[in-house]
C-alpha cells in the first residue's frame, strides 16, 4: 500500500477507461453520495464506471441522482475493470462481495476513517475530512471539474448525513465553506432534509417495540436496543433508533443490534468520548471515534455479550 496525494488519483482517473467504484455495505448517505459523486464525475471525463454496494439501499435515499445506478455485484461474473475505486470503507470486507467480482490490476481507497488498515494498493486517507464526498468535492474541485446540481444533491446528502446536519464533532469550518459552495448551484437543503428525515409509516410502528428493548449497562454508562430479526428490514435507517439511546443522560456508549439472522448480528456504536472504532475493529467493521459500526456472528444475545465484553475492556471496567 501506499498513499497518494489528491493530484496523484486524479491522474490515475484519467488514465483507467472502465473504472468500478463500490462502497461500505449497510450503506448510509456518505457511502452513496461519495460513489455517485464520483460517478458523475468520471462521466464528465468521458469514463466508463460501473457502481456497485452489496447491499439494498435505504428508501429514504432514493431521491438521489442516479441511484438506482447502483448494482449489487454477482458472483455468476467477473467483471474485469482497469480501476477498483473502493469509498468511504476502511478494509476490503466491508463491501462484501464486490471484491470478488471485480477483477482489477488497481485498487484505490478513498476514505476518512480513523480505523482505516491501508488494505488498498493506493490510499487517500482524510481524517479530518467530515465525509468522503468532502474529499470527492476536493478533487472534483482539484480536477477543474464544474459542479452541476445533481453532483451537489449527492455530494452533501453524504456530507449533512455524516455530521449530523453539521451537528457532530467532525463538521469543520472547511465543512461549512464546502457545504455553502454546493448550496450556491441552487440546491434546495430544506428538500433534501425533508428526504432524509421522512420515515416508513412501518418504522414508526416498530419504534416502540424497539425502544422497549431498551437496557443498561455498567451502571448506566452504556445503553442498548435492539432490533429482532422479525422486525429487521435491510432498508431500515438505524440512525432513526440509534439516537434514542445515545442522548440519554449518564450514557457514555449507546449500541444499537439489528438482528439480520440467527447466525448475523449488525452492531451501530456511538460514543461521547471513548473511541469506539477500535471496538469495530475487533469484529472486522470500523468507523470513526465516536460513530462507528461491525457485524458480529451469531444471533442478538451472543452479539451482545462479545459487544459489551470489549466495551468493558475498553472502558477500563475491571470484570
Amino acid at each position: 500500500m501506499k498513499t497518494a496525494s489528491l493530484s496523484a488519483i486524479g491522474e490515475i482517473l484519467k488514465k483507467a477507461n472502465n473504472i468500478a467504484l463500490a462502497a461500505h455495505v449497510n450503506p448510509d448517505g456518505d457511502a452513496l453520495g461519495s460513489v455517485l459523486g464520483l460517478g458523475m464525475l468520471l462521466e464528465k471525463l468521458g469514463k466508463t464506471a460501473y457502481m456497485f454496494i452489496d447491499d439494498d439501499i435505504p428508501q429514504q435515499f432514493m431521491f438521489m441522482p442516479n441511484v438506482r445506478n447502483i448494482k449489487k455485484p454477482s458472483l455468476d461474473t467477473i467483471l474485469q475493470t482497469d480501476l477498483l475505486v473502493i469509498l468511504d470503507a476502511s478494509d476490503c470486507e466491508r463491501v462484501g462481495r464486490v471484491c470478488q467480482h471485480i477483477k482489477t490490476p488497481l485498487i484505490v481507497n478513498l476514505d476518512h476513517h480513523i480505523s482505516n488498515n491501508g488494505f488498498a494498493d493506493i490510499l487517500f486517507l482524510d481524517v479530518q475530512a467530515a465525509a468522503t464526498s468532502e474529499i470527492i468535492f476536493n478533487l472534483v474541485k482539484e480536477m477543474g471539474i464544474d459542479i452541476d446540481r445533481d453532483m451537489a444533491v449527492v455530494l452533501y446528502t453524504g456530507i449533512v448525513t455524516d455530521c449530523g446536519f453539521f451537528r457532530y464533532a467532525n463538521t469543520t469550518p472547511l465543512t461549512l465553506r464546502i457545504a455553502a459552495e454546493l448550496l450556491e448551484t441552487g440546491i434546495q437543503p430544506n428538500e433534501i432534509s425533508d428526504f432524509i428525515e421522512t420515515q416508513t409509516i412501518e418504522t414508526l410502528r416498530i419504534l416502540p417495540k424497539v425502544l422497549n428493548t431498551l437496557e443498561f449497562y455498567l451502571d448506566g454508562r452504556l445503553a442498548s436496543i435492539s432490533i429482532s430479526t422479525d422486525l429487521y428490514k435491510d432498508d431500515m435507517d438505524g440512525d432513526v433508533f440509534v439516537k434514542y439511546p445515545r442522548y440519554i443522560e449518564g450514557v457514555e456508549v449507546a449500541l444499537l443490534f439489528k438482528g439480520v439472522s440467527e447466525r448475523e448480528t449488525r452492531v451501530s456504536m456511538r460514543s461521547r468520548d471513548l473511541d469506539v472504532s477500535r471496538v469495530a475493529m475487533e469484529f472486522g467493521g470500523g468507523g470513526h471515534v465516536k460513530a462507528a459500526g461491525c457485524t458480529v456472528s451469531g444471533a442478538i444475545p451472543v452479539a451482545k455479550d462479545k459487544i459489551i465484553a470489549s466495551l468493558t475492556k475498553h472502558l477500563g471496567v475491571a470484570d
